[in-house]
């Protein structure tokens, strides 16, 4: 196995674990501060209890965060010092934007507001949280946009050293690649959220029927609504919320908490779906613009044609077109898809091959950068099974989600969920389908790139030459079995992380709203709460000090 290929799975290893954590926090952190704004105009506990339950997963997943996306950069300078120094010049920039900035206001707001509880006024502390939030968007644009850059190189020229000089940072900041993808991603982290809180909500609403705190009762007949033609169109049942007595948070604002959870993240990922659907559209006629070879083998489009495929199969490993058997397709869509005008002819891999060959060259360059790899012939197909089957998984899977979140709301019209084990399991299961979805489109973004690190700019009024080869990124002087032992050494740490996120989540999960809320618990003593001091109590409500950072933790 050569190096490159080890150092390539390193960072996909690395980077797709990482990802997973990136659009629960930009996802999930707006939807707490649509509770906490509710909260602060409103003064209803439930929605109290929804920011500080939501609030502790969202830290876990932060934290974890933060400390898998350390290493992404690190990675730049241990296995990719070549393709550090092409891109430097531009990536200098939007990281440092990113670090300085973003980062720094949204790590400084967000302890702010963990420490904030009881000691600020409720305004000042939302502030805080929404300045955390949107720090957290503004940390995820930069980084969007130099991984927009090495997909459409603009506002640089090349310099004497053959390396690209950025001349004009606003074309590189208003990339519209970088544009298109960050509404794209941000939309793809808010169907996260809502799924995130739609399979939790699910559980301790299906939780609370099988314990017998809800019941379920038959609307009597004479309070029934009717509709335009006279017939009746309330449930036939609706849900009798009930308590636990004894049990900590077990009451009937617990039930307000999941149900409005559920049904926020119902809406949210149904409307967030939407907003995938269009931006995604647009992505896809930018790349078709700007990487048509990678449109090309995301559709198994071997020649060219208007025929959108709906089912392809042929070699897996495969990037030949002889290979490839379409069994159905749909005729003009994918006309449709590249330029917006039915039946369009869209370019073909068997056309745009040799464009490439032409353009960039039949084998590369022979030059010292390129080690053991000048030379070599260039494979200009990516792994059309990554990018046919990744392409589709991401659609698949978006609308998946957005199905669920709709039969959600209709099971959910009587006020709670069904009793079924089964219907609560596949509603956790669901947690992980825009996770997957996720990943396969950033899967197919990066494969789909190759065989460049960053890809050449077709726009005739572009930069020529601004292109790198993959093969010449990877540190020349970085040995196989250094890399080997780098990529099992990390795969084991981010497995260890993995579980105590997964530790965390799951034990703050099955705790419920107590979990985050230890004043909603009996004070010490004899638990009828007489040794309360009321001395302790903070703006936001009872709080026992002992207990000030078990919020933050």
């Amino acid at each position: 196995m050569e190096a490159l290929d080890i150092a390539r799975w390193q960072f996909g290893i690395t980077t797709v674990y990482h990802f997973m954590l990136v659009p629960l926090t930009l996802g999930l952190g707006m939807a707490i501060v649509v509770m906490q704004t509710i909260w602060v105009r409103t003064g209803d506990e439930k929605f109290l209890r929804m920011v500080k339950f939501w609030g502790k997963l969202y830290l876990i997943n932060f934290i974890l965060g933060v400390a898998t996306g350390l290493v992404q950069e690190f990675q730049f300078g241990m296995a990719w010092s070549e393709y550090s120094r092409f891109v430097g010049d531009v990536f200098g920039a939007p990281l440092a934007l990113e670090g300085l900035l973003a980062f720094f206001a949204e790590s400084t707001f967000l302890g702010i507001w963990i420490f904030g509880w009881g000691r600020l006024r409720k305004g000042l502390h939302l502030a805080a949280l929404w300045c955390a939030v949107i720090g957290s968007w503004f940390s995820a644009y930069f980084i969007i946009v130099a991984n927009s850059w090495m997909q459409h190189p603009v506002g640089v020229e090349l310099g004497p050293d053959g390396r690209p000089v950025m001349t004009d940072i606003w074309a590189v900041l208003t990339n519209n690649t970088a544009l298109a993808a960050f509404t794209h991603t941000i939309f793809g982290a808010l169907i996260v959220a809502g799924m995130f809180l739609i399979g939790i909500s699910w559980y301790h609403l299906w939780q609370r029927r099988r314990d017998g705190i809800d019941t379920v009762a038959a609307v009597p007949v004479g309070e029934r609504r009717t509709g335009l033609i006279g017939r009746l169109t309330d449930a036939p049942t609706r849900v009798v919320v009930g308590e636990a007595p004894g049990v900590a948070g077990r009451d009937r604002t617990d039930h307000g908490v999941w149900l409005w959870s559920l049904r926020f993240g119902a809406i949210v990922a149904i409307v967030a779906f939407g907003g995938t659907a269009l931006t995604g559209d647009w992505q896809g006629k930018l790349m078709y613009e700007q990487q048509p070879m990678k449109m090309a083998s995301a559709e198994a489009a071997c020649h060219t044609g208007s025929s959108f495929s709906v089912l392809s199969i042929g070699d897996p490993g495969s990037t030949d077109c002889s290979d490839v058997i379409t069994l159905i397709e749909i005729p003009g869509v994918l006309g449709f898809l590249g330029t917006g005008e039915w039946g369009a002819d869209m370019p073909g891999i068997s056309d745009l091959e040799p464009q490439y060959v032409d353009q960039y060259g039949e084998t590369i360059p022979d030059e010292a950068i390129y080690g053991s790899f000048a030379g070599s012939e260039v494979q200009y197909v990516p792994p059309m099974w990554v990018t046919y089957w990744g392409f589709r998984l991401m659609i698949g899977l978006g609308g998946i989600t957005a199905f669920g979140a709709l039969v959600a709301l209709w099971l959910t019209r009587r006020g709670t969920v069904p009793r079924s084990p089964w219907i609560m399991r596949l509603a956790i299961l669901g947690i992980l389908a825009p996770f997957a979805g996720n990943i396969a489109g950033w899967i197919f973004t990066e494969i789909g790139r190759q065989p460049f690190v960053v890809a050449p700019n077709p726009d005739p009024s572009g930069i020529d030459g601004v292109f790198m080869f993959t093969a010449a990124a990877v540190s020349p002087g970085v040995t196989v079995g250094e890399l080997l032992f780098s990529v099992i050494t990390l795969s084991a740490v981010y497995a260890a992380l993995m579980v105590v996120e997964l530790f965390l989540l799951v034990k703050y999960v099955r705790g419920g709203v107590a979990s985050a809320m230890p004043e909603l618990a009996p004070a010490h003593g004899d638990g009828d709460g007489d040794d309360h001091d009321a001395s302790d109590d903070g703006p936001d409500g009872p709080e026992r000090r002992d207990d000030v950072l078990a919020f933050a933790y």
